[in-house]
């Protein structure tokens, strides 16, 4: 995998070579810039599969935000305070423009900029939330949650498609207690270590949000965190990306577009698969509805 979450694929070709040497000689020129590069003012946490790429998206449509760097990346997110937390602050400061950029295009447009990042593992990850408290205490923090039914089997599909997993759907329930049994533990007792299975293969635990949820809530206040349910977020798309800008500090703004980004036709779970993964998951869809005291219609 590449250390954005994305299987790795040699680059192949005179021009595909180049793309990926010029990639790597502007991360290690960010890098080596990194002391003049700003942080974060707001990251979106997650969940996976949950509307995270769309919501980074909209979001750089306002005039208030700007992209990570280099902005013809495109790059939604950096996986820092997950996998690629051992690559050290340098690293993760140079996908972001320089402080000098900032200041003159705020003094140029008569506005604060803010810069953020979407990684959707930071949720589930058990050391994120405690390393971005540390290195960026004042970000404002967005959670998505998307029905952990509709997230497994979305997960799942997104995974078949790279390639990562060649289990059908329930085979992989099905194997998942095993796949995963002792990660986290291991994770925690040795922070420096990374699982491939906690991270892809966690179709039902990863939309377990409430030990997520508890993670950050303990590293940031209240009113640094903004929790929305995914299934808002695309009933009335506008309704709750006014909410966001709000919620960041952000003037009032209607993007161009606000269509789902990643969102491919899919066969919905069946009727049986479905309450299989209701009787797993019941017990932490209550736990998420009182930590945030009010019911997610998910069961």
């Amino acid at each position: 995998m590449t250390p954005y979450g994305a299987r790795y694929e040699p680059p192949s070709g005179i021009k595909r070579k180049v793309m990926a040497q010029t990639r790597d000689s502007i991360r290690v020129a960010g890098t080596l810039t990194s002391a003049i590069r700003s942080l974060p003012d707001y990251l979106i946490i997650g969940t996976k599969r949950g509307g995270t790429t769309s919501l980074a998206r909209w979001l750089l449509d306002h005039p208030g935000v700007r992209s990570l760097f280099p902005a013809r990346e495109h790059r939604k997110g950096t996986y820092y305070f997950d996998v690629n937390y051992g690559r050290g602050e340098g690293w993760y400061r140079g996908h972001f423009p320089t402080t000098i950029s900032n200041h003159l295009l705020e003094r140029a447009h008569s506005r604060r900029l803010l810069i953020g990042e979407a990684t959707p593992y930071y949720l589930y990850h058990p050391h994120a939330a405690a390393r971005a408290q540390a290195l960026v205490p004042n970000a404002k923090v967005i959670a998505l949650l998307r029905n952990p039914i509709d997230r497994a089997h979305s997960h799942w599909l997104e995974r078949t498609r790279q390639g990562v997993e060649h289990l059908e759907f329930e085979a992989a329930i099905d194997a998942e207690p095993e796949r995963l049994d002792g990660e986290e533990a291991r994770m925690i007792a040795d922070p420096s270590y990374q699982s491939f299975a906690h991270q892809h293969w966690s179709y039902v635990d990863q939309g377990r949000y409430s030990r997520g949820l508890r993670r950050w809530m303990a590293a940031y206040p209240s009113h640094q965190i903004h929790v929305i349910r995914s299934e808002d977020l695309y009933q009335d798309p506008l309704g709750e990306f006014s909410r966001v800008v709000d919620f960041l500090g952000l003037d009032p703004h209607t993007p161009e577009e606000l269509a789902a980004w990643n969102n491919r036709g899919r066969d919905p779970v069946d009727a049986a698969m479905r309450a299989r993964l209701s009787g797993l998951l019941a017990e932490d869809i209550g736990e998420v509805e009182s930590i945030l005291g009010r019911g997610m219609d998910w069961l």
